[in-house]
């Protein structure tokens, strides 16, 4: 099987390559590096049926370049990401999700494709219901510091329930929450690449506020497999929500990232966005329904990320000696 994946070298695109990889199909993937890392494709380009091609989704002669294959299946996840990025790449982050969004979706129906998209939680905004199902609307506000990724989102899910009905194209939209593990950017401000680089450089680790915001955290091990599962048996034109179910706060994410570490770090509170969501927590009956669960615990999880974050710093001190 050959099959498209956008945004491939960010940190969930690259392990779905990963692991399509792993079932020996072919994968072909794009990206601008415009917040994807170069360093998540070492890997992927040392497989003979990975190919790759530089380019923006927004750009025409993309379609040309792909005009040689033939996708059974198109993951779709390209769109800068990052909260620090919200203001100086706003007008990318809508031009991919808008104009890159139907490019991509219009390969998938001249190749008759099975298609996923990418969307976010954050088309939820600030939730006044808990958990949050699919088929609430959302608190959101459209011109607001979030917007260009929010209403982004919420514009490519548009774009493929457009193209469900009007031309019947098999298309899944999942709405991903927190995600952390291996490949994350270390340079995008998340909880937990910024406490893993706090904590083992020694300095205090930043909290926002009191640290009670509330998150879910989920491993990208078994995000992959949930997105996976919802492109080849999810309905057509559907949204599942994918995340964990065990919520916790900041603060506890933070102690847990120094025990882990046994950093001597302390612990900094410091002002707190505005724009800084509360709390998130998702609903995951409809993808339950597939056969879904998450597997991995938090501690777990971060222990894995851990790991791979070390191999990759002893990686690099063997580049920079030899």
């Amino acid at each position: 099987m050959t099959i498209l994946i956008t945004g491939v070298a960010g940190h969930i695109g690259s392990n779905i390559a990963n692991r399509l990889l792993g079932e020996g199909n072919e994968v072909v993937g794009v990206d601008n590096f415009i917040t994807g890392s170069k360093e998540n494709l070492k890997i992927l380009l040392s497989n003979p049926k990975f190919v790759f091609i530089k380019a923006s989704i927004e750009e025409q002669w993309l379609k040309n370049e792909l005009a040689a294959y033939h996708f059974e299946e198109i993951y779709h996840l390209a769109c800068p990401t990052g909260v620090p990025n919200l203001e100086r790449l706003s007008e990318e982050m809508l031009s991919a999700t808008s104009i890159g969004t139907r490019n991509i979706l219009k390969i998938a129906q001249e190749h008759k494709s099975r298609f996923l998209l990418a969307s976010s939680s954050e088309v939820y905004g600030e939730p006044n219901i808990f958990p949050q199902t699919e088929e609430y609307t959302g608190n959101v506000q459209p011109t607001g510091m979030r917007s260009p990724y929010e209403e982004g989102k919420r514009f490519s899910e548009s774009l493929v329930a457009a193209f469900v009905r009007k031309h019947k194209l098999d298309a899944k939209i999942a709405r991903i929450f927190n995600t952390y593990g291996p490949n994350m950017s270390w340079a995008d401000q998340r909880v937990v690449p910024r406490f893993l680089d706090q904590a083992l450089s020694g300095k205090a680790l930043t909290v926002h506020g009191g640290g009670l915001q509330r998150r879910t955290l989920l491993y990208i091990d078994d995000l992959v497999s949930g997105l996976v599962l919802i492109l080849r048996d999810g309905d057509s034109g559907e949204i599942y929500n994918i995340g964990s179910d065990k919520e916790c706060s900041i603060l506890e994410v933070a102690n847990l990232i120094l025990k882990l570490t046994n950093s001597k770090s302390r612990i900094l509170f410091t002002q707190r966005p505005p724009h800084d969501h509360q709390a998130r927590m998702p609903s995951l009956e409809k993808i339950n329904k597939l056969g879904w669960q998450p597997k991995t615990s938090l501690e777990l999880g971060l222990q894995k990320t851990l790991e791979s974050l070390k191999e990759k710093i002893e990686e690099d001190l063997q580049t920079q000696v030899s």
